[in-house]
């Protein structure tokens, strides 16, 4: 079993140091990654990263779904969304999904796209795979035409509550495309020591990420760290059982990595140090699944 790749999620970073944190991400030709959305920074990530990966092509993933304000007004104005659609912030709609596409594109600097998430479907007004289903049908389209290779589904609880399934997303992929033959290739959702439901799940062979691992797509660890909180909630017990050569945060981002089905793990820093430390401790040996079986339970009964 190998540990999941490193990539970078922008979500928190700091405009500032955003294309210095991007060009440590492409340091790995192997492993490079970045994860981003129109939404990140607001509204300014794409276009912060542009000018770098036009010169550094590295693969890269953003979204649709959420809209800034300025993006609301113009996606009006281009009759892209309705106005109560724009009052929501938050679209799934074919229409939108083609001009946000568009938009992406035109933001990074490319003509093409690597990875495009339906960003939260869960918040979507009503039944979150009505709304999934209009945006697959956009995205097959998309990719038909040769402007994305692939399209995932991001979530924060969509799993965790119920509200979407594996099983159920591919089908309802297999129906946009017209065959099994659909695009859909990739979840996105947080995994850590903390936000443990699905990471448990998988250590027995179940749940989202074992259920995507098995039809073959990536999955992508959001949060790995708990929103930098989980280093100051971990004891040094419990980092000594995980691995008693790493800091805090080094075993912690381990642990993400070691769950079996999850291929990449993102972290949002734009620290020089904290980036090192997370691309050496990604450099161990997967965790044992014992060994992570037993951690999850301690934190459980905690």
């Amino acid at each position: 079993m190998t540990t999941a790749a490193l990539g970078l999620g922008t979500y928190r970073l700091k405009p500032a140091a955003l294309v210095d944190a991007a060009a440590r991400a492409a340091a790995d030709p192997a492993t490079a990654w970045i994860d981003t959305a129109p939404n990140y920074l607001g509204g300014r990530a794409q276009e912060l990263l542009a000018s770098f990966l036009v010169r550094h092509p590295v693969p890269t993933s953003t979204k649709v779904g959420f809209l800034t304000d300025q993006a609301a007004k113009e996606a009006v104005f281009d009759g892209a969304i309705t106005g109560l659609e724009a009052a929501r912030r938050h679209c799934l709609s074919a229409p939108y999904v083609h001009w946000q596409c568009a938009r992406n594109r035109t933001e990074l600097g490319r003509d093409h796209l690597d990875l495009v998430f339906a960003h939260n479907p869960e918040r979507a007004a009503g039944d979150p795979y009505e709304a999934l289903h209009d945006a697959f049908i956009a995205l097959e389209a998309e990719a038909a035409a040769g402007t994305l290779s692939a399209y995932g589904v991001a979530t924060w609880e969509g799993f965790e509550t119920g509200a979407l399934s594996v099983p159920a997303l591919h089908e309802l992929a297999a129906s946009a495309a017209g065959s099994e033959q659909h695009h859909l290739k990739a979840i996105q959702l947080p995994v850590s020591l903390v936000t443990a439901t699905a990471f448990t799940q998988a250590l027995d062979g179940g749940g989202p990420i074992a259920q995507a691992s098995e039809l073959g797509w990536q999955v992508f660890a959001s949060a790995p760290l708990f929103g930098g909180e989980l280093p100051l909630l971990a004891t040094r017990e419990l980092i000594e059982l995980l691995h008693p050569e790493l800091n805090t945060a080094q075993a912690c981002l381990l642990a993400t990595a070691s769950c079996p089905g999850v291929t990449r793990t993102l972290l949002s820093t734009t620290c020089p140090a904290h980036w090192a430390e997370a691309r050496e401790a990604l450099r161990f040996p997967a965790l044992p699944v014992p060994t992570l079986r037993k951690v999850l339970d301690v934190l459980a009964a905690a």
